[in-house]
């Protein structure tokens, strides 16, 4: 678990230096700090910051991450983060990434929750945040349009990622399905047709591409990956051995730490595909909160920096503000925030920490980089369906979902269509495809005007 120095990074044929570990922690303190719109805003934010304005990582290194985190449960955005900063310093670097992405949302979460709790009203949120969620969009295009450019090179990888696209959107499969089926026509590909399915930004193969740091003797041995295996579970179950030390089986804890936990290694499909068991265990199970508090805790989580998964914090902080047994008050919700988003994340470290120095390892083998082309090319879908789904949520306030067979579809009412918001984006993509604006000159203006619209509308 050992950190490595800096060294040179390749982009696209010019070499950069490895930034210093303080500079990479100003830069993932930033991106935790701007981190808002769910993982589509994230990954957009992050490939801008990471790939095209720092030129630490190339396109294929950050492509072949994220193939990666899509395949894990947990908050993929957050393990993306976690890996490049492996890639960039190792284990401090990843512990530092992974950490600055989720400490300024768990704060703000915590420090909502707190006021939700005592005043029970979260309405002013929609004003504070309308105008972020404009911006975000407009970057998730951006992003979106970058990655399709480098990624979809033939009509091969275009078909990937149309089929994605109408998988998840049309018939609502599971994106961790898509994905190991994309993988799979890349492997059938390599064989068939291995000119269509060369990964790489620019035609190369991801296999010509070097890694930011060569992996060093032992990095990925068995010895290792059991000693960080041992570490992580360590970590893992400390605190919840801690509270269920001190206020026994019977508190709010031990539930909380239970049901987090195996959130933590079930959930595929991202945020959305899980959010929705969450609740109803939060609600009818345990009884930990109302419905309606659920919808308050995602309305936060959505409009707050970090993942939206963050919205188990605000749980985790209502059952225990409200646990008999334990401390409860402020103090017991802060023990139970902390709880919930402990085990929720702790997990997210040991798959990296583990499996991104295999990972690495299969960047030269031509073969698995077919399938991982393939992939890149179905993330395109992947992305531009949750691009489709921010869209339809910022731009209207209505939706209907329409079921014909197998086909789902939710589709806008054309009525609750918000015309501020539809300003405030045509504004905030003009901003950023245009006049190239930087994403902390987008997010504040689009901040400043949409409290100004959302007076006037």
């Amino acid at each position: 678990m050992s950190s490595a120095s800096a060294a040179p990074v390749v982009n696209n044929g010019s070499v950069r230096e490895s930034p210093s570990f303080a500079e990479a922690f100003r830069t993932w303190l930033k991106i935790g700090l701007l981190s808002f719109g769910g993982p589509a805003g994230q990954i957009a934010l992050m490939h801008r910051i990471l790939v095209d304005e720092k030129r630490w990582v190339s396109e294929p290194q950050f492509l072949h991450a994220l193939n990666f985190c899509m395949l894990l449960p947990g908050p993929e955005a957050q393990q993306l983060a976690t890996y490049v900063g492996w890639l960039l310093h190792r284990t401090k670097g990843a512990l530092a990434a992974g950490l600055l992405f989720i400490l300024p949302g768990f704060a703000v979460i915590v420090g909502l929750s707190v006021i939700y709790a005592v005043f029970h009203d979260t309405g002013w949120l929609d004003t504070v945040f309308f105008g972020l969620k404009a911006a975000v969009l407009a970057i998730v295009v951006q992003a979106l349009i970058r990655v399709s450019r480098r990624a979809l090179k033939n009509r091969v990888m275009i078909a990937i990622a149309v089929a994605a696209f109408l998988a998840l959107i049309v018939f609502q499969v599971a994106f961790p399905y898509v994905v190991l089926i994309a993988g799979a026509i890349g492997l059938i590909g390599a064989r068939v047709a291995p000119s269509l399915f060369r990964g790489g930004g620019h035609g190369g193969s991801v296999a010509d591409e070097p890694d930011a740091l060569p992996l060093r003797p032992g990095e990925a041995g068995w010895g290792r990956a059991l000693r960080v295996l041992i570490v992580c579970a360590l970590v893992w179950l400390s605190l919840p051995a801690i509270l269920i030390g001190v206020f026994g089986w019977e508190s709010v804890y031990a539930p909380i730490a239970g049901f987090f936990s195996k959130m933590a290694v079930v959930t595929f499909g991202g945020a959305y595909a899980v959010l929705s068991y969450v609740a109803q265990e939060a609600v009818t199970t345990y009884g930990w909160l109302a419905p309606g508090e659920m919808v308050d805790g995602l309305a936060m989580a959505e409009t707050t920096p970090g993942p939206l998964i963050m919205v188990l914090s605000f749980v985790g902080f209502l059952a225990g503000h409200r646990d008999q047994i334990g401390p409860g008050g402020i103090s017991g919700g802060l023990l139970g925030a902390l709880l919930a988003t402990w085990v929720t994340f702790a997990p997210c470290f040991l798959w990296i920490l583990v499996g991104a120095p295999y990972v690495e390892r299969l960047r030269g083998n031509r073969m698995l980089s077919a399938g991982l082309s393939a992939i890149t090319a179905a993330v395109v879908g992947v992305i531009a369906n949750l691009s489709l789904w921010f869209a339809l949520h910022v731009l209207f306030a209505g939706h209907v979902l329409h079921v014909f067979g197998p086909v789902r579809l939710e589709l806008p009412i054309a009525e609750s269509v918000d015309y501020a918001a539809v300003v405030l984006v045509v504004a905030a993509l003009a901003g950023v495809l245009r006049f190239k604006a930087p994403v902390w000159l987008t997010l504040l203006t689009c901040a400043a005007g949409g409290a100004v619209l959302r007076q006037l509308f």
